[in-house]
């Protein structure tokens, strides 16, 4: 029986734009931007953003350097917003509406300063909330120092919240990401960037 639903952040819960944020990373001056940005693993400085080897000072350094000219912390965190396309309102309610049901609701994501300055702001929702109001735990790959497709990242999760791999249901728009989970015995769902998962994800949780 399910008892721990653990969701992504971008694609999922977030409905993501990764063309508007490397158009952004490009108008800054950043002209190997594909080669670094991508939507489920970053690469370069990005990666190392995101795996917590670099802060978001050295990277707004390193970001300034690549592109020759200094950029601001603002113009950095205004380039990483570029991933954010919209909120679904669906989505908030069916995490509440999850919780009151009686799961236990988790985040996990790859993801980095700038954007959780947003995330965990009371900006996120447009109703004065931040993500927190809707989770029970926050897994983020910058401050454990381990990224998504890492088994480590899923293990460290189970661990600490003392949870069973088969009591657990992962949401994930990632197909690398949704097949590492199931390597280790968690259920999975993989719903395409911005599809609507409110009712489906019954089917899942019911599943036998």
């Amino acid at each position: 029986m399910i008892k721990n639903l653990i969701f992504d952040l971008g694609g999922v819960i977030i409905t993501l734009a990764p063309d508007e944020a490397l158009r952004r990373f490009k108008s800054l001056g950043l002209e190997n931007a594909e080669e670094q940005m991508d939507a489920y693993t970053q690469m370069g400085i990005f990666g190392q953003l995101e795996e917590g080897k670099i802060s978001a000072e050295a990277f707004r350094e390193e970001l300034s350097r690549q592109v020759g000219r200094e950029v601001t912390y603002d113009e950095c965190r205004h380039a990483w917003l570029g991933y954010v396309k919209e909120v679904p309102q669906r989505n908030l309610d069916a995490l509440l509406r999850l919780r009151s049901e009686g799961y236990r609701i988790i985040l996990l994501s790859n993801t980095n300063p700038y954007m959780m300055s947003w995330v965990r702001s009371t900006e996120f929702d447009g109703h004065g909330h931040s993500i927190d109001y809707y989770m029970d735990a926050c897994y983020l790959s910058y401050q454990l120092g381990v990224m998504k497709p890492d088994t480590e990242f899923f293990h460290r999760v189970l661990m600490t919240e003392k949870i069973m791999a088969s009591e657990t249901l992962f949401i994930d728009d990632g197909p690398r990401n949704v097949a590492t989970a199931s390597q280790i015995g968690i259920r999975t769902y993989c719903p395409q960037n911005g599809a609507d998962w409110t009712t489906t994800i019954y089917e899942y949780i019911n599943k036998q």
